[in-house]
Order: structure tokens, then C-alpha cells, then sequence
């Protein structure tokens, strides 16, 4: 893979993870090109691995779009995520390191700098949340793990889910991990397992209450009209 078509790839993995690419979008790659500085050919790579990211989806007449997922995607999504990464936690649990154990307390320590600004600060939260969690991942040691989570950590629903919380909502996510680090720091796998598990579903139910309320405002507006 050409260090131009890693470039393009990078940079509309970027866009429509920040949601300036939304849902249902179009992927001109013209377009595309320009953005990115290249030419077409990379951008039309950069595509096809996006696709297999299932960040991207091709129509029968060729035509990229960004991926929107339905509640039914994200509801599987999360059950995976909440499988597979209690999985991991159990691993890390385990395999614990001091130092290891001192970057995910520094993580955390991140996460409540951030919702302490005035306002929150929700890009300091998804960049905290996501070194606590890839930390673990680390220390689980599982190459085959760490690749599975890969499509499903990174997907947009996971900044939206940020983007939707409430202070409440987002403290209790930091306060979980507080519980995730006692039981890191006891090398208490089952522990460690049944506070990531329901972590995880718990950011689901915040998800999926904030598309129902969201459905609900669309159709008065549209019942409005």
C-alpha cells in the first residue's frame, strides 16, 4: 500500500470519525483527492479499505457513501464491543503491570481534567477514554482481540455516543473506570470482566435513549410541517 493511498486513508478515516463526513454522505473521490492532496488511485485504496473498516459502503453502481447505521447495527456493535472488550479486561486484569496500571490512572486523571473544564471538554474525553482503553487492550496481549475491537471502537457511534451524555452520564463513565482501575490494581479478572461489560452496555443505553429522543423530535417536526 502506497504512503499516499495510508495519507488519503488516514485523512477520510479522520473526517468521518469527527462526523465532518456524516452518515449517508457521498465520497466523491475527486473530491476526495483534492482534500486529501493526492490523486484518485489512492483515494480510490483508501476506499476499499474503508469499506472493509465498514466505515464506508458501495452501491451496485459503484458509488461510496459514508455508513449509516441503523439501531440495530449500533445494538450489535455494542453487544460485540461488550464481549469482547470484557474479554480483554479480564486478560489485562491478569496481566497487570504497575506501569501499565500508572498509565490508566493517568488516562482517567485525563477524563476528569477534561469534564472539570467549564462546559466539558468532550474531545478530552474521547482522547482519555481512548487511551484507558487502548491501554488495556495492551496489556491483554491478544493480537486477534485487538484486531476484532479495532472495527468496533473506532466507529462514529462512539463519538456521537460522547457527543450525547450529559455531565451525569459522563461522570459515571469516568467513575466506572475508577472501578475498572481497583480491580486492575487486585488482578481481579472476573471483577474486571463484569464492570466492562456493563460499561459498555450502559454507553449503549445512552446511545440508543438519545436516537429515540432524537426520532421522537424528527417526527413532531415533520408532523409539524
Amino acid at each position: 500500500m502506497s504512503r499516499a493511498s495510508d495519507r488519503a486513508y488516514e485523512a477520510i478515516r479522520s473526517m468521518i470519525l469527527s462526523g465532518e463526513l456524516p452518515a449517508g454522505s457521498q465520497l466523491g473521490e475527486e473530491a476526495l483527492a483534492e482534500k486529501c492532496g493526492v490523486s484518485r488511485t489512492p483515494v480510490r485504496e483508501a476506499l476499499r479499505r474503508l469499506e472493509s473498516d465498514l466505515l464506508v459502503t458501495r452501491t451496485d453502481t459503484q458509488r461510496s457513501f459514508v455508513a449509516d447505521w441503523s439501531i440495530d447495527d449500533v445494538a450489535d456493535a455494542f453487544e460485540l464491543r461488550a464481549m469482547l472488550e470484557g474479554k480483554a479486561a479480564r486478560r489485562a486484569a491478569e496481566r497487570m503491570t504497575d506501569d501499565a496500571l500508572d498509565r490508566i490512572r493517568a488516562a482517567n486523571r485525563q477524563i476528569d481534567g477534561a469534564l472539570s473544564k467549564p462546559g466539558g471538554d468532550v474531545a478530552g474525553f474521547l482522547e482519555g477514554n481512548r487511551e484507558f482503553h487502548t491501554v488495556i487492550l495492551e496489556v491483554a496481549g491478544s493480537r486477534r482481540l485487538a484486531a476484532l475491537l479495532g472495527t468496533l471502537i473506532e466507529q462514529p457511534v462512539v463519538w456521537r455516543t460522547a457527543h450525547h451524555y450529559g455531565r451525569d452520564a459522563l461522570r459515571r463513565s469516568h467513575g466506572e473506570h475508577e472501578e475498572l482501575i481497583a480491580a486492575f490494581a487486585r488482578r481481579d479478572g472476573a471483577w474486571a470482566e463484569a464492570i466492562m461489560v456493563g460499561h459498555i452496555l450502559r454507553a449503549y443505553h445512552a446511545y440508543a435513549d438519545a436516537h429515540r429522543g432524537l426520532t421522537d423530535t424528527a417526527m413532531q417536526l415533520e408532523a409539524a410541517e
